[in-house]
């Protein structure tokens, strides 16, 4: 999911995911600042924590599709 909807899979999500840049960087390190020290998290912050999970899940499902793809077109290249 990344707008945690019931049935709503990346893949068809039309929100926008949010680069990696030093503002998001920044605020990313405010809001562990805050969990750390025990202040409760603001409604906004919770969820830009969790679309982070979300992100990384999405990276990684990503990287083994492209190995797959890679090894596959290994093995195919191979056997011609």
């Amino acid at each position: 999911y990344n707008c945690r909807g019931v049935g709503h899979f990346a893949r068809n999500c039309m929100v926008r995911l949010r680069r990696r840049d030093a503002a998001y960087l920044q605020t990313q390190l405010l809001i562990a600042q805050k969990k750390e020290t025990g202040i409760q998290l603001q409604a906004k912050e919770f969820d830009l924590m969790g679309a982070v999970a979300d992100l990384d899940e999405i990276e990684e499902v990503n990287a083994k599709c492209i190995l797959m793809a890679n090894l596959q077109q290994a093995s195919t290249s191979g056997t011609q």
